[in-house]
């Protein structure tokens, strides 16, 4: 058993997800079981940096800046609880990588694993990563999957690697495809979608993104696209590809519920009686998939390309599919 502590500088890269939002709305977003007034403190003071430089309190994010977070403490309630990290956990991560050079490590992430702790967790993908790997000077996500979708995540071992795999997020290089399960029989070959988002936070904390209808326009809402290709149908379900252009927080989730193919086992903007009933049967988690990513290395500038195989869950569904 390990503990994990608060005691370090850490770094987050702004991504799609955080861009525009003010750096003390971020930071009370990220730092869990710290009052408020403790994170202006650390603004005030200096402590956070962003791009090696102070900032004020109202500061707007951008994609691929880098934030310094400092050490902090957390509240004396919450400080008595001890967070462990089982061997047995460490090892899952171990397991899971598919790709690592000096610059970069790839993990195929399983369903129910947060890539970070916050929001209720204490720990993630990448806490567990640097539990298991206390030699390593420097391990950072370059990018974020949901909890319930499992696939390829990149971590970046330099920070070299790090800046330049966001500059091509930034210009939207990355290729990036994901596979999934929905409900419904779909039947276009290919559908281009091209949706404004608005994402929105509940009282709990939890975000949730909605459609804007194209003539509409509110503060904070940004353009999304997917492309998706019929892969195979079944009698009620079918198994699609996405190439995301976009990657907007939620985004795949949100099209396909819009365009009435929700994700079999999506609990937030799925169907949820069929959700109840594809459980009793066996089918416990959100079916979305990060199968693909390629892009240029970020230190050989050689392309690279990387896949993670289907879950066995996925072909345990599609298993189904044929015979019911």
């Amino acid at each position: 058993m390990v503990d994990i502590l608060n005691n370090s500088v850490r770094y987050e890269v702004i991504d799609e997800g955080s861009n525009g939002q003010k750096i003390d709305n971020y930071l009370i977003k990220i730092i869990k079981n710290v009052p408020k007034s403790h994170i202006y403190k650390l603004l005030r003071s200096g402590q956070v940096r962003v791009n090696k430089k102070r900032v004020k309190t109202d500061f707007r994010l951008s994609i691929g800046d880098s934030v310094r977070i400092p050490p902090f403490k957390s509240s004396s309630k919450q400080s008595k609880k001890v967070v462990s990290i089982r061997p047995e956990q460490k090892v899952l991560v171990e397991d899971a990588v598919i790709y690592e050079d000096d610059a970069l490590i790839a993990i195929n992430k399983p369903s129910g694993l947060a890539v970070h702790g916050g929001s209720g967790l204490n720990f993630g993908l990448i806490e567990l990563l640097r539990n298991s790997r206390p030699e390593a000077k420097f391990l950072e996500l370059i990018h974020r999957i949901d909890k319930e979708t499992s696939g390829i995540i990149l971590i970046a071992k330099k920070r070299k690697a790090l800046v330049e795999m966001h500059r091509q997020m930034r210009k939207r290089s990355i290729h990036k495809k994901y596979q999934v399960m929905v409900n419904g029989r779909w039947e276009k070959k290919q559908l281009i979608v091209d949706l404004n988002l608005l994402k929105s936070s509940s009282s709990d904390g939890s975000k949730k993104v909605r459609v804007l209808p194209k003539h509409q326009n509110e503060h904070g809402a940004i353009d999304s696209r997917s492309v998706f290709f019929l892969r195979q149908t079944f009698a009620d379900l079918s198994m699609l590809d996405v190439k995301l252009v976009t990657g907007r927080t939620h985004q795949i989730r949100v099209h396909l519920s819009h365009l009435g193919f929700p994700i079999v086992g999506d609990d937030k903007y799925g169907n949820f009686s069929l959700n109840k009933y594809q459980k009793k049967i066996g089918f416990k988690r959100m079916f979305l998939h990060a199968s693909e990513l390629g892009f240029v290395h970020p230190l050989t500038e050689k392309d690279l390309f990387l896949s993670a195989p289907l879950p066995k869950e996925f072909i345990e569904l599609q298993e189904y599919a044929k015979k019911n």
